[in-house]
């Protein structure tokens, strides 16, 4: 009797091991199918499990087949990368390293974002350009002409002849979270065709002060590789969609400090909608007010003695402009346009910005020491070429 009871627990220990390796491959296949099938979405890792085989009975061996290994990031490229193109443009009466005038070359990135021929990349790409020429992954080259630019988005939109083109899909950057991953590609230094370079979303929302007077607003950080030659080239998701358009690398700070895996891209969102606009209209209208201006901080303040730390003083008035129609004067200091205040991080330009061409706006001023409201009706400035 004591034998029988040995027997037949071994017999129940052996069935419940064949059922719970064969439970777990089968398990391990279904969880398998469920990322496989989400990874778009959930984006868990750059590379996919690999197909697992049935097991077989015979060997109790799990048998991988390489060929069908993919990542998400190989197809998302090859999703993109024939719509990308190299922007060769030629700036001409540039002075040489031999002392005379000739014409200079530059280059950069852009990708088609329709099927006939339009182009989106920087406009600091094709400025001062009198001749455009775009040469696609395949090697062929196309000439282009510019339809319109935008400076202050650092947007500017090509045309070719080609017909029936490969064109990118284009996301949605207003759903971008920090740790996404990003693939950047264009050519960087113009030699490079159809470079990729792998990262993550920074952040998002980032500022960078340009220098002129105004910010580049709402850009996206990534640390994705982003070198000269790259301005213009698409940032991409894993889905393949391109949620950005690479604009510039921050190499060190006003301190000296040296930083890498600093780049910035225009949500494609902001891109689109210009685009949009100039493909429309041929130009980008923005709120024009008509004055020449010298920015005030803290520093001109104090070394003028003037009555307020942040604003901007009026240089000139131009005649005929929504400034003089609305008796602004030379000397007048704007502090405020609308209801928003000029300070640090409310330059002029980007305030006046947030209005639209027509619209009537309450500019708020100091003039010989006291505040005033002047009611203004803003006029359109066209960017065109």
């Amino acid at each position: 009797m004591g034998w029988k009871r040995v027997i037949y627990t071994l017999f129940v220990i052996g069935v419940a091991g064949v059922s719970a390796l064969t439970g777990a491959a089968a398990g391990g296949f279904a969880v398998y199918r469920v990322v496989k099938l989400d990874q778009a979405k959930l984006a868990p890792s750059s590379l996919a499990l690999p197909i697992v085989s049935p097991i077989n009975s015979e060997q109790n061996k799990v048998v991988v087949n390489s060929t069908n290994i993919e990542t998400t990031i190989t197809d998302s490229v090859q999703k993109i990368a024939p719509a990308v193109v190299t922007v060769v443009g030629t700036i001409p009466g540039q002075m040489t390293i031999f002392g005379n005038q000739g014409d200079a070359t530059v280059s950069g990135s852009g990708f088609f974002i329709s099927n006939d021929g339009y182009i989106l990349t920087n406009n600091h790409v094709v400025e001062g350009t009198n001749s455009v020429t775009v040469i696609r992954s395949d090697g062929s080259k196309l000439s282009a002409k510019i339809v319109g630019t935008d400076p202050y988005a650092d947007v500017a939109v090509l045309k070719t002849e080609a017909q029936s083109v490969t064109a990118v899909v284009l996301g949605n950057s207003d759903i971008l979270k920090s740790g996404e991953t990003l693939i950047a590609i264009g050519s960087p230094l113009g030699d490079f065709k159809n470079t990729v370079t792998v990262g993550v979303v920074s952040a998002t929302g980032r500022s960078i002060d340009t220098g002129n007077g105004y910010q580049m607003e709402n850009l996206i950080q990534t640390d994705a590789a982003i070198n000269q030659g790259n301005s213009g080239g698409p940032l991409v998701n894993l889905a393949g969609e391109v949620i950005g358009m690479n604009t510039l690398v921050v190499r060190n700070s006003g301190s000296g400090s040296v930083a890498e895996g600093l780049g910035f891209a225009i949500p494609i969102n902001t891109a689109r909608a210009t685009a949009d606009q100039i493909i429309q209209k041929g130009y980008f209208s923005r709120p024009y007010l008509g004055i020449k201006w010298q920015a005030i901080n803290p520093d001109i303040a104090a070394m003028y003695n003037l009555p307020v730390q942040w604003g901007v003083y009026i240089t000139d008035v131009l005649s005929g402009t929504p400034a003089d129609q609305a008796g602004l004067k030379q000397g007048d200091i704007i502090t405020g346009i609308g209801f928003v205040t000029l300070d640090e991080t409310h330059s002029y330009i980007n305030t006046l910005f947030q209005q639209n061409p027509g619209a009537s706006v309450t500019i708020s001023i100091m003039r010989d020491s006291k505040s005033m409201q002047i009611d203004v009706v803003l006029g359109e400035t066209k960017n065109t070429n």
